[in-house]
């Protein structure tokens, strides 16, 4: 059997060809695989929905239907998440399975103005090149490279609470990798800096609430489930341990097994790129107001000011021309607008999950299967929900996505075995912050990685993840099983 196969750029417009005519019968384009599977999906779904299951009611087999179709877009057709979102909030509005008014207020929800308070922090921060500096000073007393790793993972642990989106902490670093690059000039040493950046960053965003969006579908779920939604303070309580732990791994990981001794042990001259000047005044201004804004956040539950009001004042603070120098409208360009609709979305789409009790009903018919197997103890449910959400990433690209689909799809059935359901949203939604293994997984690894010429390969990236994925699981179980009940998650 003889067979070629033809990569376009794109890397999704892949044809198969095949010699035999029981092979494929000629040229079979994938996007062609993809929207039959994708087609026979959603008709499988429509007739198990409205004809073959019982007792749900319409705004139910609607929610249900609007939920898969959004997973079958995401997942199979590959279409851009954010029209999808938006597309399923407005049928659900539409049918009347949420209220209009449900729809237009997902908008404004909290989580938005929060999300947009912090956009325009990290903005003014990435204008102003303060993070840029301030680690170059960090950085400057390590000389030899194995220290400086080490320091590298702490700085950008420490920007998870300061800069709400992952793409933005790899723009605002990338500098900082070029000047170490061309100051420590080993090739070995440049591969390892471009996988510690992306990796760190990833895995770091765990620690803050509003390190990604998902973790703020998370709040919302948890808060729509009854339980005590955690606030900034509570999140870093939570999450903070297990985001830092593992990007020491991380870091301990890269320097084995990518750096040779000699790498290791290499001492460089910091040179031009290590600004050592002391702060301008305005530079001093933005710390002592960002320092402020964090502390405000971090003791919401002392003051009694909501977390949106701490950050949009916060905000309207750093973006002020006499502050930093930034006008307001040019800080608000920068806002990651279409991420921003995407949550909206996915916030309107969980809303009518839980409202029509399509979650809860769900949840009721995966304990009756379950249970004819009979009821596993609560640390093999987070174990096996660990396990999934770590694995979604290879299907559901987006982070945001990705815990709109697993917690009530995975989290809340798997709640009825015994498991708390706040435990599990937050093992579902944390573990689904790994999202390394490929080039295309997350927009920081295609940031470092497709940088010319490339500084790691594809298999680098895999050899990495292999290494990495099962102390991610089992810290993240440890975590869910033994420390969030003692803190009180789920009380």
């Amino acid at each position: 059997m003889t067979s070629s196969v033809r990569a376009i750029a794109s890397g999704r417009d892949i044809v198969i060809s095949a010699n035999e005519a029981g092979d494929f019968g000629g040229q079979m384009p994938v996007h062609q695989v993809r929207l039959l599977t994708g087609s026979m999906l959603l008709v499988f779904a429509a007739i198990l929905i409205f004809l073959a299951a019982d007792g749900l009611t319409t705004p139910m087999r609607l929610a249900l239907m609007v939920f898969a179709t959004a997973l079958v877009c995401w997942t199979i057709f590959d279409l851009p998440e954010t029209p999808v979102a938006l597309a399923g909030a407005l049928a659900l509005g539409a049918t009347g399975t949420v209220s209009e008014e449900a729809v237009f207020a997902a908008l404004g929800n909290d989580i938005v103005w929060l999300m947009i308070a912090a956009f325009i922090i990290a903005s003014v921060l990435q204008a102003s090149g303060l993070v840029e500096r301030l680690t170059f000073r960090l950085l400057a007393p390590f000389e030899r490279v194995s220290s400086l790793f080490w320091a590298l993972t702490l700085t950008i642990f420490a920007t998870a609470f300061i800069i709400p989106s992952t793409s933005a902490r790899a723009a605002i670093f990338m500098p900082v990798f070029l000047g170490l690059t061309a100051a420590i000039g080993r090739p070995g040493v440049t591969r390892a800096l471009a996988l510690l950046f992306p990796t760190v960053i990833l895995l770091s965003a765990a620690a803050s609430m509003t390190g990604a969006g998902a973790h703020m579908v998370a709040v919302d779920f948890i808060r729509r489930n009854g339980g005590h939604a955690p606030d900034f303070l509570d999140w870093a309580l939570l999450s903070a341990p297990f985001g830092l732990v593992t990007s020491l791994i991380a870091c301990g990981l890269i320097l084995r097994f990518f750096l040779g001794a000699q790498d290791r042990a290499a001492v460089f001259e910091p040179g031009s790129p290590v600004e050592r000047q002391p702060l301008l005044a305005q530079e001093r201004t933005l710390l002592a107001v960002t320092a402020l804004i964090v502390l405000a956040l971090a003791t919401s539950g002392l003051h009694g000011i909501a977390l949106p009001f701490v950050a949009l004042i916060g905000a309207l603070v750093m973006a002020s021309k006499k502050v930093s120098g930034l006008p307001f409208g040019k800080a608000l360009k920068t806002v990651e607008w279409n991420l921003l609709l995407f949550l909206a979305g996915t916030l309107v789409i969980g809303e009518a999950l839980m409202s029509t009790g399509t979650a809860a009903l769900l949840a009721d018919r995966a304990i009756g299967l379950l249970s004819l197997v009979g009821k596993p103890p609560a640390w093999l449910v987070i174990l096996f929900t660990v396990i999934l959400a770590t694995s979604a990433h290879i299907v559901v690209a987006s982070r945001t996505a990705r815990a709109t689909v697993l917690i009530p799809a995975l989290a809340l059935p798997l709640a009825g075995l015994g498991a708390d359901p706040a435990v599990l949203i937050m093992a579902a939604t944390l573990g689904s912050g790994f999202c390394q293994t490929l080039m295309v997984s997350a927009k920081p690894v295609a940031l470092f990685g497709g940088m010319e010429p490339p500084a790691f390969t594809p298999s680098d990236l895999m050899r990495l993840a292999a290494m990495l994925l099962i102390p991610f699981i089992g810290i993240l179980t440890l975590v869910a099983v033994f420390i969030w009940p003692l803190m009180g998650l789920g009380d």
